[in-house]
């Protein structure tokens, strides 16, 4: 599909990955709001953007993906000022482990996935006067492989994953034009990779160092143009593109 002149939603979008996600959407055309919690972070992208790609090109909604109600509005205020969204990128995401803080990765990674993947839909569906469109949904290679650094991190992109090509796979999303996919990348050079090294974050930083010694870790721009791949060609539909560092892009089947 043709990014030009669409709407494009990115949760997460105030630094890291989602900022990269947004910067390529504009470059390619779109007009793209960025959600995120922290307003202060938010407000001072926006600004920076709109002195590249215009004022009226893209815009800030404070937005906490754990909240129904904030979401809900969120996506009420893109369409009276943009209209309906075709493109949204649920970025957003923690990789707490440790204490009872294991919980605010559940419920930012899967219950806010799943909370704007299924608002998206709604917006979108053609019967229900979308245009149709596509979901991508972020999760991590960590999802695929299980890693002892993070086993809540893994499950939280595992489920991400499977909720993804589940929806992807039923005939009455697919003939009401709407396209649900999967990037999932290794390390990315974001503030999430500078945590591994912190024994109060994750389980045996350790071993986290000797993956990434491996694997190699991605610049967020090389990740945001692995993403229009499965933004652009409309054959992708469930589709799960891995990417790191050392093995470059693959599509991986469950």
């Amino acid at each position: 599909m043709s990014i030009k002149d669409k709407v494009a939603i990115v949760t997460g979008a105030a630094q890291g990955l989602g900022r990269e996600f947004c910067e390529m959407l504009l470059r390619n055309g779109a007009k793209v709001v960025l959600t995120d919690l922290n307003k202060d972070q938010g407000t001072r992208a926006v600004s920076e953007l709109r002195k590249i790609y215009g004022l009226h090109k893209t815009m800030f909604i404070q937005c906490d993906v754990t909240s129904q109600a904030q979401m809900n509005e969120m996506f009420k205020t893109v369409k009276e000022q943009y209209g309906r969204p075709e493109i949204v990128i649920n970025n957003a995401g923690v990789g707490f482990e440790m204490g009872q803080l294991w919980e605010k990765t559940v419920d930012v990674n899967v219950k806010g996935t799943i909370r704007c993947t299924m608002l998206a839909m709604e917006y979108m569906r053609r019967d229900s006067g979308g245009a149709g469109g596509v979901i991508v949904n972020i999760a991590s290679v960590a999802g695929i492989n299980p890693n002892p650094c993070g086993p809540v991190y893994g499950a939280t992109k595992s489920a991400i994953i499977l909720f993804s090509q589940a929806w992807a796979k039923n005939p009455e999303l697919l003939s009401n034009g709407v396209r649900i996919n999967v990037l999932a990348p290794a390390f990315v050079e974001t503030d999430l990779l500078a945590k591994l090294a912190d024994k109060t974050t994750i389980h045996a930083p350790e071993i986290a160092e000797q993956i990434i010694d491996r694997v190699g870790v991605l610049r967020p721009e090389t990740v945001a143009e692995a993403l229009l791949d499965l933004i652009n060609d409309q054959t992708k539909n469930g589709a799960i593109l891995t990417i790191s560092k050392n093995t470059g892009k693959r599509y991986y089947t469950v």
